[in-house]
């Protein structure tokens, strides 16, 4: 299968993509992994995208695009691929079309996570990072540490991500609003979108992803 994961940040789509890539047998595609593969390997599209980050610029489409084209190319994703992070826009979701069928290829599903923005900002803002190591997480709602402020692993000091405040996860939000929620329209055009709630625990979504994913797959 070749599926297109969308949702704002918050809805948990690096965790689901990485159950879905396993369960489905396909590679999971994440245009973070890419960009950090391709900078920490010097390739020329990492130094031209490091070059417009130092610069303190936007990458331009072009280039994600070009890294998310070479990746798709590559023969473990032969048999399918799940894309996590890109499209980012409808200028790149009409890029990977053109991809797609100069290769007589399309796309089967988008899945799209639906969560309510109310939830999203609980979920980020109420994330405590210990200062010891960045991999102990704590939640002022969903996991709280047995001392308040304090690393159950480790004794570290919690704390909040600047990226992590109400505010920033709200403006977060206004920018997937603004440039990522039309491609579920642009896609919904093409009949590909399959919506979930993300609500829930982390295997009760996975395979609700799973069952709608088969349905739409069975509609075809």
């Amino acid at each position: 299968m070749r599926i297109v994961l969308v949702g704002p940040p918050g809805a948990g789509k690096g965790t689901q993509a990485a159950y879905l890539a396993k369960n489905l047998s396909i590679p999971h595609i994440s245009t973070g992994d890419l960009f950090r593969a391709n900078i920490s390997h010097s390739t020329e599209l990492g130094k031209l995208a490091k070059s417009y980050m130092d610069a303190g610029n936007l990458v331009p489409d072009e280039v994600t695009i070009a890294m998310a084209k070479d990746r798709m190319e590559q023969p473990d994703a032969e048999g399918g691929f799940l894309l996590d992070g890109f499209p980012r826009n409808v200028s790149q979701a009409e890029a990977l079309d053109e991809m797609l069928q100069s290769g007589g290829m399309k796309l089967d599903a988008v899945l799209d996570l639906e969560v309510p923005e109310d939830e999203v900002v609980r979920r980020i803002a109420g994330r405590r990072i210990c200062r010891n190591d960045s991999a102990h997480v704590f939640h002022e709602t969903y996991k709280r540490p047995k001392q308040d402020g304090v690393c159950d692993e480790c004794g570290g000091e919690l704390y909040q991500r600047d990226d992590d405040s109400e505010d920033t996860v709200r403006k977060r939000l206004e920018v997937y609003h603004t440039q990522t929620e039309p491609i579920i329209d642009y896609y919904k055009a093409q009949d590909l979108v399959v919506t979930i709630s993300a609500l829930g625990k982390v295997e009760e979504v996975t395979q609700r992803a799973m069952d709608a994913l088969k349905r739409g797959d069975d509609r075809k």
